[in-house]
């Protein structure tokens, strides 16, 4: 195992870490040593969960030994809130690293890559009581009504009692090395049901004595769960991984909202409390509950009903907002104030103990909602000053009212006060002495805003690139589509029919140019359901929707908006994505939705993603508003007190919230070292500068701006027949002779819990390759099994396959019986390109069809059924010597072919019921000479409109392409199609060539035609030169003739 030395601390590394990683864990160490804050940004696939672990226990392992080992005595009750610190590390005076995520099936990833390390320090997983509760009845409970049972049966001297409770002190005693080894809530839960004690209170007693501690983040976030942990906070760094919602989730945890139905629910419940109370008294004279409290408290919901009912709201759209402070004014007309809130908490905890009671008598497991309106009452009051309600804002929204509630004459209204500084949370760690908080994730970026959000001191920042080569990626910007209509999702463009067509027609052409899985995100739900529904309905020519053309190339799946629908539309999604019927599955789906945040779409699963506009928050939702006005407010009253100082505007935020998003939903591609796809983004918009700033670090150097989409079409299709192949992955497996063997073990992101198992397993790796053609060793294989499985592809370095070689490469193709003689030819390394491809007769019949070739075809990474090029073709011709290159190499063939190409096919039908052909590559092939092609001079853009810039017109090849794309765009339809005869007629010997050259200097006799006379000379065979110049000859005179006439 690998040791660094990074800022004199060793640091052992499972792997040989690349260079941003050494980069990553020095940047962590140095914010531990300074005691400073960080913020560490790095892509997904480049292992910084294992580089985060292994750098932070490396600086508390220089401290002192770990606390294996050791134990401590058990408490006999339960945990309650306490501020007081307790011993850390055990007995010493070490710090505590608190690592906390998002989710616990994200935290035992967590687990899993600290048993890939070195490092053994004593551990623990915080868990809630739904997860480790083991007691028959309370486990069947759920939130706080399940809480409540569990202290009441941890009581002592209560007739009914948990039994596993009081063994967790024996077993503490008896396991002191419990924690010394990686434990996940799971073995928890097993060490309880096999040995008997608690497994939450297990967990609660050992991470009183651990180095780290694994929890999710709502138990620092929140303060009352923040003050059940006994740790020393001045001893303490806290972690946030995958961070990028931290703001969010700081700001709804301040925040709250009060429903009409919320506030019905809680005096109902009050009047429940009443009755139970009276009847107890009078049946078992038990006066353990005094109703008059209830009575009180139902007293004080009902005035609060009736006084938000009274709230004067002149615009239902924009509601009644007040400033913060407000809330005190609201709730003192009540009498509810600091003084009496303590009173009203207490009581409604009787409340809750006495329905709880009930429930269990009567087998109810309805949740208490007095506890909710408890939470607010604390949230409110929870300082002795008011100071923090500056930060607020109070508003009354009303909402759509139901038809019985109209009958009785009530109103549906919404009490909210809302948090808009996510500091107030992150900045209460400030106070309490932590050392160094870190908040990393693979999407910090525009990393400013995000640090002005949270109101830290960020004096350490990283924005890491990825571990991939630019082989493995290929990201553009699309500002038009197939017809040339703009990509402009903004509210002004995105319900026009255009629009909607132009952007089914590029998802057309997409899905058909990307293998296997595709995702597009939209920016709402809105625009994505208004598309469907357009795409569905709308038929062109010749009667098929752009909808039927979608799936003709990948069967869809659409996101849902019910959450409980989620895990089975991922199910359904693997499911197409294996059905080797189709071509692979394309799921549709929106920014800030599910699929857009944290799921691993790795290998087959995400071959590309597409997003189709800016998903800026709502801008007529209240919230977004205000917050928009706060920040202007902070920012002008801030900026009178300091002219230099950049602060965030409302503008600025919503503008970063959309980039956000986008860079969010563009990580679900790319998931580890030897993974690829493309980055596909189709607004305009992304175009602009300060669009582009905002984009991840680690996308800009290769994010490229095209003018036109045929440019998009062949720079991506290209991509996936000789980039995509590049993957270290593919060709190391081919050298070990056989694909099917080449395993790998990647610990992804999981879904969730319940269906992460489905996700995971991924496609099979393939066991068949072509033959016939030299490139086809890499690219052919099986539907469905040219990967590793979904879970089990290596994050960054953990693998042990090694990037692909010259020598190797060559070595493989000798191997493989293919004659490959040229290093060159091998499609390997950063600038690689493949020189050898397969052609196309440019006098076939089928190019004046519209029908896909039925012949068998050489496919980049797929078989038949899965199509990248949709090539119009009844007959591929191949080119018999492997070494025919541009480079002089003799050439072989049918005499009979002095012509070839390859081309692309771009789908639209907006503008006619055929498809438009775009001939973006194309290989021209002399007869009868073995020279080279002759350096052609491409016309210039503003005479082809063809943009030269993304072209590399130093190889003959493009210069052909060019030239034969010149020839179409001069052309009309008719003449083309006759240009097309006139091959055909040479090929079938119809026609001598003589007539053929007559005919063809005939079409470019035109004006604004004449230089593609000049160059077309440059293609015709050497012994035929004098003739085509006698002909050049008599259309110059004839010219000059009709002139003077």
């Amino acid at each position: 195992m690998p040791t660094y030395k990074l800022r004199g601390i060793d640091v052992d590394f499972p792997f040989e870490a690349y260079e941003c990683q050494k980069v990553y864990m020095e940047k962590v160490i140095e914010a531990l040593q300074n005691r400073s804050n960080a913020l560490l940004e790095s892509p997904t696939g480049t292992g910084k969960t294992l580089c985060l672990l292994c750098a932070t226990l490396a600086w508390r392992k220089s401290l002192g030994g770990f606390s294996t080992g050791r134990s401590k005595k058990s408490s006999q009750s339960p945990d309650r809130d306490s501020d007081e610190p307790s011993s850390q590390s055990g007995a010493t005076n070490l710090p505590t690293i608190v690592y906390t995520t998002r989710t616990h099936s994200q935290l035992r990833q967590v687990i899993q890559e600290l048993k890939r390390s070195n490092y053994r320090p004593k551990m623990v997983v915080l868990g809630s009581r739904e997860q480790l509760c083991i007691h028959d009845k309370v486990s069947l409970l759920h939130g706080k009504a399940q809480t409540h049972a569990c202290h009441f049966l941890c009581r002592k001297r209560q007739k009914r009692h948990c039994i596993h409770y009081p063994q967790v002190a024996d077993y503490m005693k008896q396991n002191p090395h419990l924690g010394d080894e990686p434990v996940d809530i799971e073995d928890l839960f097993n060490i309880g049901r096999r040995y008997g004690p608690c497994p939450y209170y297990l967990s609660r007693e050992l991470h009183k004595v651990v180095d780290i501690l694994f929890a999710p983040y709502n138990y620092l976030i929140d303060r009352g769960n923040r003050k059940s942990l006994k740790l020393d906070w001045q001893k303490s760094i806290v972690i946030f991984d995958e961070a990028h919602n931290l703001e969010s989730l700081c700001a709804d945890a301040a925040s709250f909202d009060l429903p009409s139905g919320l506030l019905t629910a809680c005096i109902s419940e009050a009047k429940t409390c009443i009755d139970l109370a009276v009847s107890r008294r009078e049946d078992s004279n038990d006066k353990s509950r005094n109703p008059d409290n209830f009575a009180i408290l139902r007293a004080l919901l009902l005035k609060l009903e009736k006084r938000i009912a009274e709230v004067p709201i002149e615009s239902k759209e924009f509601g009644f907002t007040k400033p913060g402070p407000y809330i005190y004014e609201l709730l003192g007309d009540l009498n509810i104030t600091h003084k009496t809130a303590s009173k009203i908490i207490n009581i409604i905890e009787e409340a809750a103990v006495l329905l709880e009671e009930d429930k269990q008598q009567k087998k109810n497991e309805t949740a208490c909602r007095l506890e909710s309106f408890s939470d607010i009452l604390n949230l409110i009051f929870r300082d002795k000053v008011n100071a923090h309600a500056d930060f607020y804002r109070v508003h009354v929204q009303e909402a759509e009212t139901k038809a019985t509630e109209i009958l009785k004459g009530k109103t549906s209204r919404t009490l909210s006060w809302w948090c808009f500084n996510p500091g107030i949370t992150m900045q209460e760690f400030s106070r309490l002495g932590v050392g160094s908080i870190i908040l990393t994730s693979g999407t910090l970026s525009p990393m400013d805003s995000f640090a002005q959000e949270l109101k830290l001191d960020f004096p350490i920042r990283l924005e890491n690139p990825h571990v991939i080569s630019s082989t493995q990626i290929w990201a553009g910007v699309v500002p038009v589509g197939p017809s040339g209509y703009s990509f402009n999702s903004s509210y002004r463009n995105r319900d026009s029919l255009e629009y909607k067509q132009e952007l089914g027609n590029a998802i057309v052409n997409f899905a058909r140019i990307v293998p296997d899985g595709l995702l597009v995100f939209f920016p709402s739900y809105y625009i994505l359901d208004q598309c469907i529904g357009c795409w569905k309905n709308m038929s062109s020519v010749n009667s098929t929707t752009i909808w039927e053309r979608i799936c003709k190339h990948k069967k869809p799946v659409i996101e849902p908006r019910q959450s409980s629908l989620f895990p089975l539309s991922i199910e359904d999604y693997m499911a197409k994505l294996k059905d080797t019927s189709s071509s692979g599955a394309i799921f549709f789906a929106v920014c800030r939705g599910k699929v857009s945040e944290g799921l691993d779409f790795a290998d087959h699963a995400g071959r590309a993603v597409v997003v189709t506009g800016l998903p800026f928050p709502t801008s007529n939702d209240a919230k977004v508003r205000l917050k928009r006005e706060y920040l202007d407010q902070q920012a002008q009253s801030l900026k009178e007190g300091c002219q230099a100082l950049k602060l965030l505007t409302g503008e600025d935020w919503y503008n970063r919230q959309a980039s956000r998003a986008v860079n969010q939903a563009v990580g679900r591609v790319i998931r580890h070292s030897h993974d690829y796809g493309a980055i596909i983004l189709c607004d305009e918009r992304f175009g602009y500068p300060n669009r582009q700033s905002q984009i991840s670090r680690w996308i800009q150097p290769h994010l490229t701006c095209y003018n036109k989409f045929g440019e998009v079409a062949f720079k991506l299709t290209r991509f996936f027949r000789d980039g995509g192949m590049c993957s270290p992955t593919k060709l190391k497996l081919l050298e070990n002779g056989n694909i099917a063997d080449g395993r790998e073990t990647k610990t992804a992101q999981p879904l969730d819990k319940s269906y992460s198992e489905s996700f995971s397993t991924g496609l099979k790796p393939a066991d068949k390759a072509c033959s016939t053609n030299p490139i086809s060793v890499l690219r052919e294989v099986k539907r469905g099994n040219s990967s590793s499985q979904l879970g089990g592809i290596l994050p960054a370095n953990r693998s042990f396959l090694t990037p692909c070689k010259e020598g190797q490469a060559s070595e493989l193709m000798q191997s493989s019986g293919h004659g490959f003689k040229d290093k060159k030819s091998i499609p390997c390394g950063g600038n690689k390109q493949q020189k050898n491809h397969e052609v196309i007769d440019l006098i076939d019949d089928s190019l004046l069809d519209e029908k896909p070739s039925k012949e068998p075809q050489l496919v980049p990474l797929l078989t038949k059924k899965r199509k990248v090029l949709n090539i119009e073709h009844d007959t591929m011709q191949h080119v018999k010597n492997t070494g025919d290159h541009a480079s002089g190499a003799q050439r072989s063939g049918s005499s009979d072919h002095p012509f070839m190409l390859t081309s692309v096919k771009v789908e639209n039908t907006r503008t006619s019921d055929t498809s438009t052909m775009v001939n973006a590559k194309v290989h021209l092939l002399q007869k009868d000479e073995g020279a080279a092609l002759a350096d052609a001079k491409p016309l210039g853009p503003e005479r082809t409109g063809f943009h030269l810039s993304t072209i590399p017109c130093g190889d003959e090849e493009t210069k052909g392409s060019v030239f034969l794309i010149q020839v179409k765009e001069k052309l009309s339809s008719a003449e083309y199609k006759e240009f097309v005869g006139l091959m055909k007629a040479l090929k079938s010997k119809t026609m001598k060539i003589g007539q053929v050259l007559q005919c063809i200097v005939r079409l470019f006799s035109e004006p604004e035609r004449l230089p593609l006379l000049d160059r077309f000379k440059d293609y015709v065979p050497a012994k035929y030169q004098s003739l085509y110049e006698q002909y050049l000859k008599t259309n110059v005179e004839s010219s000059t003739s009709k002139t003077r006439n």
